[in-house]
């Protein structure tokens, strides 16, 4: 692991040029402090963690100090928002400092907060403390849960007052992702009739995203459905484990297929299909069920986009493929959530049919998979206390028996084996919204950050019992359900 004055910054995408970018300089913070940081981010990107806690460290990534090889810069890029297009949006609180390589991979390095750029349309650049906290700590969530996402390596406080609806506290997140190239990174360039340009970033993309391609005759068309086919295991990971992500415009899908820009997200308490995370999506564009078909939406657009590259029939066959990825890799989940090794035609419709009574009762999604984790065979098949959570409805019951026969048939596992494997895909804790308004609260009103760093740790490992932390898995209290989350926050 190396000290913080021996990382050496590079960054490819300044060689792209200026059309693709505009030259950034961030504003520091005023009396920064270390608010958290996450040892296995620095891990990745080769730093060694003791060197977090210094105040180069905090000098460096609170946008006071620069490293040798920075090149800081904010991203152009345009986007369909609630699906309407916005011709130019690009990194108006976002700047990339440059590139950093790992034991074995590339990192871009962006700070997020640290002032305005060409693109923040008369913003002032900042992110709010309570924003901040969740976009840091749902990175690294998302992350633990096997997620592909963006990571945060640390989360760093100042004195900076940032007027929202109330005059609020400044933070910067240091955001930690291969690369951060969007959908509307090449709809910006399709759409202000800069052809050439696309070309010339899906080029870029493929020769350091996407190697295994460049040398293919058809590598244009192999990329896009290579594309199509990540965002679709992305959302179907989304699905499995009940997370919303509340905003996904084309500027905030990833190319490579990561969990990007952590707003107004939710992970479901009580099982709801069509649960809304952000109370600005007054029409539900990107409610819980509608997320994978959005998803395919956004691939549509992207294929719009790169249409001068490839041929139509070629989109078509690459679009086809959204519905076969999500759908295999969904209810492959969905089985192993519920301990199946096999697969069986009328899974579907099994699945199907809990998902159905969970949502009729309004259980909650993750106290139920967990729950069923721990039965015994003998206890599902004298139908246990589950059933108490459906009000003993005789669907219920009927269903809970098909699930014995089946897991009886399955043959394959001892009762034991199958209540670990059920365990390491089930989490007994989610990053939930009442736990995140503790930490927050805190954070704002006691300037304590306690919890913040009990929740990274929490977090770190969702699959555990962690027994004298058990309660940060209950229901989530009534007051909770008064939280609104909004794309300011």
């Amino acid at each position: 692991m190396k000290r913080l004055n021996k990382l050496r910054f590079q960054n490819r995408y300044y060689s792209l040029g200026p059309t693709f970018f505009s030259a950034a300089y961030p504003q520091g913070l005023k009396n920064p402090h270390l608010i958290s940081a996450s040892h296995e981010t620095a891990t990745l990107i080769g730093l060694d963690p003791a060197e977090m806690f210094t105040n180069d460290f905090v000098q460096c990534f609170s946008g006071n100090q620069t490293l040798t090889g920075m090149q800081a810069l904010a991203m152009v890029y345009a986007g369909h928002q609630f699906g309407t297009y916005v011709p130019r949006l690009g990194d108006g609180r976002a700047m990339l400092l440059g590139e950093i390589t790992g034991s074995d991979h590339t990192w871009e390095i962006v700070l997020k907060g640290a002032g305005p750029t060409s693109y923040s349309r008369n913003g002032d650049g900042r992110a709010v403390l309570r924003s901040s906290i969740r976009e840091y700590l749902c990175s690294e969530a998302m992350a633990a849960l096997g997620i592909p996402t963006t990571r945060a390596l640390c989360l760093i406080g100042g004195d900076d007052h940032v007027i929202r609806e109330t005059i609020e506290t400044s933070a910067i997140v240091t955001r930690v992702a291969p690369t951060h190239i969007r959908f509307g990174s090449f709809e910006y360039f399709s759409h202000s009739q800069q052809t050439q340009h696309s070309l010339t970033l899906m080029d870029y993309v493929i020769a350091h995203h996407f190697p295994h391609l460049a040398l293919e005759s058809q590598k244009h068309a192999l990329f896009f459905a290579e594309v199509v086919r990540l965002t679709a295991r992305l959302i179907a990971q989304w699905q499995a484990v009940g997370f919303s992500h509340g905003v996904m415009n084309t500027d905030n899908m990833s190319i490579v297929g990561l969990t990007l820009d952590y707003g107004p997200f939710g992970f479901m308490d009580d099982y709801e299909p069509g649960y809304i995370c952000n109370h600005s999506d007054i029409h539900g564009r990107y409610a819980f069920d509608q997320q994978a078909q959005i998803g395919l939406w956004n691939c549509h657009a992207l294929a719009m986009a790169l249409s001068p590259f490839i041929e139509k029939d070629t989109l078509v066959d690459g679009l086809k493929q959204y519905e076969i990825e999500f759908m295999q890799n969904y209810y492959n989940l969905m089985r192993k959530k519920l301990g199946f090794k096999n697969q069986h035609p009328e899974d579907v419709s099994f699945i199907d049919t809990l998902l159905a009574l969970m949502a009729k009762h309004k259980v909650d999604y993750t106290h139920f998979f967990r729950s069923l984790c721990s039965l015994s065979d003998s206890e599902i098949k004298t139908q246990h206390a589950l059933s108490d959570l459906f009000n003993k409805d005789p669907a219920f019951v009927h269903w809970l028996a098909l699930y014995f026969s089946r897991v009886q048939h399955e043959g394959e596992h001892t009762e034991s084996e199958r209540t670990t494997l059920m365990k390491q895909t089930n989490p007994k804790y989610v990053l939930r919204n009442h736990l995140l308004q503790i930490a927050i609260e805190k954070a704002e009103k006691e300037k304590d950050f306690s919890e913040v760093n009990l929740l990274l740790d929490l977090i770190r490992r969702p699959f555990d019992e962690q027994t004298p932390l058990e309660h940060y898995a209950d229901s989530p209290p009534d007051w909770s359900k008064k939280i609104v989350i909004s794309c300011s926050s």
